[in-house]
């Protein structure tokens, strides 16, 4: 019953993986912000760092269900639609986070990457989590998609993070520079 999952094996073997790398060097990019100093507060962190590691693992955990050894794919297609729900509540709380913090604006590009980009990845993998069963080869694809984007969101946060905080580092720099 979960024959088409089979060929995915690898697939989900190196997403996971990479997934679960992804996750650990968020940590270093949150310690970078703590090491540059850079003001920012809870909410801020809650609206652009936090859902970067919520965005790998959720590809991570996307992995773990489809590598699983499911008796009929009903099952892994019901996990895999509450992941979805609960990534599409997961954005909403976060766009509220974003429009609650006064540190930053955030700009058209970061409402593309930070909030519509996942609603629409977890929009998807709720869809193909439902039609699972009964369109494997059509929703299998999907799902796997879904995982890239969620992962290739999270490297672009993270890189857009990190250089955000140099720049700003760079700028705080010069104007104490130029103060002395």
């Amino acid at each position: 019953m979960t024959e088409p999952l089979s060929p995915w094996e690898s697939f989900y073997v190196i997403v996971g993986s990479s997934a679960g790398a992804l996750t650990g060097l968020q940590f270093v990019v949150i310690a970078l912000i703590a090491e540059a100093e850079a003001a920012a507060s809870m909410l801020e962190v809650r609206a652009f760092g936090t859902p970067t590691v919520v965005h790998f693992c959720a590809v991570l955990f996307i992995s773990a269900v489809l590598s699983a050894p499911w008796h009929a794919l009903s099952n892994a297609g019901l996990v895999l639609g509450a992941c979805g729900v609960a990534g599409i509540v997961y954005v909403i709380v976060v766009i509220r986070h974003a429009r609650r913090q006064t540190g930053y604006s955030p700009d058209a590009e970061d409402w593309f990457w930070y909030f519509a980009l996942p609603l629409i990845g977890y929009a998807s993998l709720v869809a193909a989590g439902i039609l699972l069963e009964q369109h494997p080869t059509t929703c299998l694809p999907v799902i796997g998609a879904t995982a890239l984007l969620l992962m290739f969101v999270g490297i672009h946060n993270a890189w857009d993070t990190v250089t955000y905080i140099a720049v700003q580092r760079r700028k705080e720099q010069e104007k104490r520079t130029k103060e002395r």
